[in-house]
Protein backbone atom coordinates (compact mmCIF):
# COMPACT_ATOMS: atom_id res chain seq x y z
CA UNK A 1 0.00 0.00 0.00
CA UNK A 2 2.92 2.34 0.77
CA UNK A 3 4.26 1.88 -2.51
CA UNK A 4 0.99 2.39 -4.37
CA UNK A 5 1.07 5.36 -2.80
CA UNK A 6 4.33 6.87 -3.36
CA UNK A 7 4.35 5.95 -7.00
CA UNK A 8 1.07 7.07 -7.44
CA UNK A 9 2.23 10.62 -6.03
CA UNK A 10 5.64 10.66 -8.21
CA UNK A 11 3.41 9.59 -11.15
CA UNK A 12 1.43 12.95 -11.00
CA UNK A 13 4.06 14.56 -10.37
CA UNK A 14 5.63 13.51 -13.32
CA UNK A 15 3.05 13.82 -15.65
CA UNK A 16 2.43 17.41 -14.80
CA UNK A 17 6.02 18.26 -14.85
CA UNK A 18 6.27 17.13 -18.58
CA UNK A 19 2.90 19.49 -19.07
CA UNK A 20 3.16 22.20 -17.31
CA UNK A 21 5.67 24.25 -15.16
CA UNK A 22 6.07 23.07 -11.78
CA UNK A 23 7.32 24.70 -8.21
CA UNK A 24 8.19 22.50 -5.14
CA UNK A 25 7.40 23.73 -1.58
CA UNK A 26 7.32 22.66 1.89
CA UNK A 27 4.98 23.66 4.49
CA UNK A 28 4.88 22.87 8.57
CA UNK A 29 2.48 24.49 11.42
CA UNK A 30 -0.67 22.67 13.20
CA UNK A 31 -3.77 21.05 13.60
CA UNK A 32 -6.55 21.20 15.80
CA UNK A 33 -9.49 18.18 15.18
CA UNK A 34 -12.17 16.26 16.38
CA UNK A 35 -13.92 12.93 16.00
CA UNK A 36 -17.77 12.88 14.54
CA UNK A 37 -19.19 10.54 16.20
CA UNK A 38 -17.12 10.72 19.49
CA UNK A 39 -20.33 11.84 21.31
CA UNK A 40 -18.11 14.83 22.31
CA UNK A 41 -18.28 18.02 21.10
CA UNK A 42 -16.08 20.83 19.83
CA UNK A 43 -12.17 20.93 18.14
CA UNK A 44 -9.73 20.04 21.22
CA UNK A 45 -6.77 18.07 20.11
CA UNK A 46 -4.03 19.63 18.90
CA UNK A 47 -1.53 18.48 16.65
CA UNK A 48 1.62 18.51 14.39
CA UNK A 49 1.85 18.84 10.77
CA UNK A 50 4.49 19.13 8.25
CA UNK A 51 5.59 17.80 4.46
CA UNK A 52 6.48 18.76 1.44
CA UNK A 53 4.44 19.18 -1.76
CA UNK A 54 4.50 20.46 -5.58
CA UNK A 55 2.46 23.50 -7.22
CA UNK A 56 1.94 22.95 -10.92
CA UNK A 57 0.45 25.93 -12.99
CA UNK A 58 -2.03 24.47 -15.17
CA UNK A 59 -2.90 27.98 -17.00
CA UNK A 60 0.19 30.39 -18.95
CA UNK A 61 -1.33 33.50 -16.57
CA UNK A 62 -0.76 31.78 -13.24
CA UNK A 63 -4.44 31.35 -12.35
CA UNK A 64 -5.16 27.78 -11.93
CA UNK A 65 -2.78 24.81 -10.58
CA UNK A 66 -2.63 21.95 -8.88
CA UNK A 67 -1.03 20.90 -6.00
CA UNK A 68 0.52 17.35 -4.65
CA UNK A 69 1.52 17.10 -1.38
CA UNK A 70 3.29 14.36 1.03
CA UNK A 71 2.39 15.25 4.87
CA UNK A 72 2.45 13.71 8.45
CA UNK A 73 -0.50 14.81 10.21
CA UNK A 74 -1.76 14.27 14.01
CA UNK A 75 -5.38 13.88 14.29
CA UNK A 76 -7.85 12.57 17.29
CA UNK A 77 -9.66 13.69 19.87
CA UNK A 78 -9.49 15.13 23.31
CA UNK A 79 -12.23 15.78 26.51
CA UNK A 80 -10.41 16.53 30.00
CA UNK A 81 -13.61 15.89 31.66
CA UNK A 82 -15.81 13.36 32.34
CA UNK A 83 -18.84 14.56 31.13
CA UNK A 84 -19.47 12.38 29.41
CA UNK A 85 -15.88 10.62 29.33
CA UNK A 86 -12.04 11.85 29.87
CA UNK A 87 -10.36 10.93 26.90
CA UNK A 88 -6.83 11.96 25.02
CA UNK A 89 -6.23 9.99 22.03
CA UNK A 90 -4.00 10.93 19.00
CA UNK A 91 -4.28 9.09 15.39
CA UNK A 92 -0.66 9.75 13.39
CA UNK A 93 -1.20 9.69 9.45
CA UNK A 94 0.80 10.02 6.53
CA UNK A 95 -1.67 12.30 3.91
CA UNK A 96 -1.47 12.53 0.26
CA UNK A 97 -3.67 15.35 -0.88
CA UNK A 98 -4.65 16.48 -4.23
CA UNK A 99 -5.95 19.80 -5.09
CA UNK A 100 -7.12 22.17 -7.54
CA UNK A 101 -6.91 25.93 -6.84
CA UNK A 102 -7.87 29.37 -8.53
CA UNK A 103 -4.86 31.80 -7.65
CA UNK A 104 -6.01 35.94 -7.61
CA UNK A 105 -2.68 37.42 -9.28
CA UNK A 106 -3.87 40.77 -8.02
CA UNK A 107 -4.59 40.19 -3.92
CA UNK A 108 -2.80 37.01 -3.77
CA UNK A 109 -5.26 34.85 -2.18
CA UNK A 110 -5.58 31.49 -3.55
CA UNK A 111 -8.64 29.50 -3.22
CA UNK A 112 -8.50 25.34 -3.65
CA UNK A 113 -10.81 21.95 -3.36
CA UNK A 114 -9.81 18.30 -3.97
CA UNK A 115 -9.41 15.21 -2.03
CA UNK A 116 -6.79 13.88 0.24
CA UNK A 117 -5.95 10.12 0.98
CA UNK A 118 -4.79 9.08 4.60
CA UNK A 119 -2.94 5.92 5.98
CA UNK A 120 -2.95 5.69 9.69
CA UNK A 121 0.28 4.82 10.29
CA UNK A 122 0.12 4.77 14.36
CA UNK A 123 -3.02 3.68 16.19
CA UNK A 124 -4.48 5.79 18.84
CA UNK A 125 -2.40 6.06 21.71
CA UNK A 126 -3.17 7.68 24.53
CA UNK A 127 -5.70 7.55 27.99
CA UNK A 128 -9.37 6.67 28.28
CA UNK A 129 -11.05 7.06 31.20
CA UNK A 130 -15.34 7.43 32.28
CA UNK A 131 -17.91 7.58 34.80
CA UNK A 132 -20.11 4.65 35.81
CA UNK A 133 -22.85 5.79 34.15
CA UNK A 134 -21.77 6.57 30.46
CA UNK A 135 -19.30 3.74 29.02
CA UNK A 136 -17.56 3.99 25.63
CA UNK A 137 -16.43 0.69 24.41
CA UNK A 138 -12.68 0.74 24.91
CA UNK A 139 -11.55 -3.10 24.70
CA UNK A 140 -11.13 -2.57 21.10
CA UNK A 141 -10.03 1.05 20.31
CA UNK A 142 -8.80 -0.36 16.78
CA UNK A 143 -9.20 2.40 13.58
CA UNK A 144 -9.58 1.65 10.24
CA UNK A 145 -6.37 2.31 8.30
CA UNK A 146 -7.81 4.31 5.56
CA UNK A 147 -8.85 7.59 5.62
CA UNK A 148 -10.46 9.27 2.25
CA UNK A 149 -11.33 13.37 2.80
CA UNK A 150 -12.52 16.62 1.45
CA UNK A 151 -10.59 19.28 1.68
CA UNK A 152 -10.81 23.04 1.43
CA UNK A 153 -7.81 25.15 0.90
CA UNK A 154 -6.48 28.97 1.25
CA UNK A 155 -3.28 30.61 1.03
CA UNK A 156 -2.30 33.80 1.40
CA UNK A 157 0.76 35.36 0.39
CA UNK A 158 2.72 37.14 3.30
CA UNK A 159 6.18 37.61 1.12
CA UNK A 160 7.16 36.10 -2.19
CA UNK A 161 7.54 32.43 -1.82
CA UNK A 162 5.84 32.43 2.13
CA UNK A 163 2.12 31.63 2.21
CA UNK A 164 -0.51 31.39 5.16
CA UNK A 165 -2.49 28.35 4.84
CA UNK A 166 -5.74 27.48 6.28
CA UNK A 167 -7.36 23.81 5.50
CA UNK A 168 -10.35 22.06 6.32
CA UNK A 169 -10.98 18.58 5.78
CA UNK A 170 -13.63 16.04 6.33
CA UNK A 171 -13.53 12.20 6.06
CA UNK A 172 -15.48 11.05 3.80
CA UNK A 173 -15.54 7.47 4.75
CA UNK A 174 -15.75 6.15 8.15
CA UNK A 175 -11.98 5.90 10.65
CA UNK A 176 -14.16 3.49 12.95
CA UNK A 177 -17.18 1.38 12.46
CA UNK A 178 -19.80 0.58 15.41
CA UNK A 179 -18.34 2.50 18.52
CA UNK A 180 -20.40 1.25 21.27
CA UNK A 181 -21.96 3.68 23.61
CA UNK A 182 -23.26 2.57 26.46
CA UNK A 183 -25.57 4.79 29.08
CA UNK A 184 -27.06 4.19 32.02
CA UNK A 185 -29.56 7.01 33.57
CA UNK A 186 -30.07 5.83 36.98
CA UNK A 187 -28.39 3.24 39.88
CA UNK A 188 -30.70 0.80 39.45
CA UNK A 189 -30.32 0.75 35.68
CA UNK A 190 -26.34 -0.69 36.75
CA UNK A 191 -27.68 -2.82 39.50
CA UNK A 192 -30.31 -4.63 36.67
CA UNK A 193 -27.18 -4.02 33.68
CA UNK A 194 -29.45 -2.51 31.77
CA UNK A 195 -27.95 0.03 29.90
CA UNK A 196 -29.01 1.68 26.73
CA UNK A 197 -26.81 0.48 23.63
CA UNK A 198 -25.87 2.44 20.63
CA UNK A 199 -23.25 2.12 17.54
CA UNK A 200 -21.35 5.17 15.79
CA UNK A 201 -19.64 5.38 12.97
CA UNK A 202 -16.65 7.86 13.56
CA UNK A 203 -15.03 10.36 11.21
CA UNK A 204 -12.46 12.97 11.16
CA UNK A 205 -12.90 16.63 11.34
CA UNK A 206 -9.48 18.72 11.49
CA UNK A 207 -8.43 22.43 10.67
CA UNK A 208 -4.85 22.71 9.64
CA UNK A 209 -2.97 26.19 9.76
CA UNK A 210 0.27 26.28 8.04
CA UNK A 211 3.21 28.06 6.51
CA UNK A 212 4.39 27.64 2.88
CA UNK A 213 7.26 28.18 1.74
CA UNK A 214 7.45 27.71 -2.00
CA UNK A 215 10.72 27.84 -4.09
CA UNK A 216 11.11 29.85 -7.16
CA UNK A 217 8.29 31.66 -7.34
CA UNK A 218 10.06 34.68 -8.18
CA UNK A 219 10.74 33.48 -11.36
CA UNK A 220 7.70 33.54 -13.71
CA UNK A 221 8.60 30.18 -15.44
CA UNK A 222 9.29 28.33 -12.85
CA UNK A 223 11.19 25.29 -12.44
CA UNK A 224 10.12 23.43 -15.55
CA UNK A 225 9.82 26.44 -17.52
CA UNK A 226 13.49 27.25 -17.01
CA UNK A 227 14.70 23.87 -18.91
CA UNK A 228 12.36 24.17 -21.52
CA UNK A 229 13.51 27.87 -22.25
CA UNK A 230 17.30 26.58 -22.60
CA UNK A 231 16.36 23.79 -24.74
CA UNK A 232 14.71 26.60 -26.92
Amino acid sequence: MKRTILLTTLLLLVTAAQAQRIHAYVAAGATVSQVEGDELKGFKKWGGIAGVGAMVRLSENGRWKMSVEADFAQRGFRNNTRNPYNVNLTLNYIDIPVAFHFHDNKGGLEVGAGILYGRLVRQPHGEIDHISTFIPDSTDMTFLKNDFAALLDLRFTVWRGLQLNLRFQYSLIPIKKDWKFSEYENESQIQNDNPNVWYNNCRNISIGVRLIYEFGTGDDNGIIGKRSKKRR
